[in-house]
């Protein structure tokens, strides 16, 4: 399944680069996020839950920076299971940031994602549907953490 998400901040690259680079200001941005730690330099570990349905899941996942060209471009992969494997999550996630002027950054963000287990029998359409949710709750909170960074 492929994401996209793009929106506009009202902050300019570097700041907007610092803030994505922040595992703590990340974390309080996405939606479930439980704990995130950095276990090496470009490697992180996190703990999501998500509802989708009747079905409450909670992946542990490894996240690693594959390349990067501060402050504009990252590509990373994120790998995961639940707990119980019941579902596996794999994601290839691609971060591009461009200067719309001196104090607004455009954010684009795209990902394939491929779930498997009991999360991946569920139809592409409820799936897309969670996932734009999510993609809201996270630009939204992003975009709050953003202007409490440059109040």
């Amino acid at each position: 399944m492929k994401i996209e998400n793009h929106f506009v901040v009202d902050a300019g690259c570097e700041k907007v680069w610092q803030a994505i680079n922040d595992p703590t200001l990340i974390a309080r941005c996405i939606p479930g996020c439980e704990s995130i730690e950095v276990t090496e330099q470009g490697k992180f570990r996190a703990t999501i839950s998500v509802r989708l349905g009747a079905v409450n899941a909670r992946f542990n996942l490894v996240v690693e920076i594959t390349e990067e060209s501060p402050p504009c471009h990252q590509r990373s992969i994120m790998r995961g299971e639940e707990g119980t494997r019941a579902s596996t999550l794999r994601a290839v996630n691609v971060l591009s940031l461009e200067a719309v002027n001196a104090h607004s950054t455009s954010v684009s963000f795209n990902s394939e994602v491929t779930i498997t287990g009991r999360l991946g029998r569920f139809g592409l359409g409820v799936m897309r549907k969670k996932a734009d949710a999510l993609g809201r709750e996270f630009t939204d909170s992003f975009q709050e953490q953003i202007e409490l960074l440059t109040a």
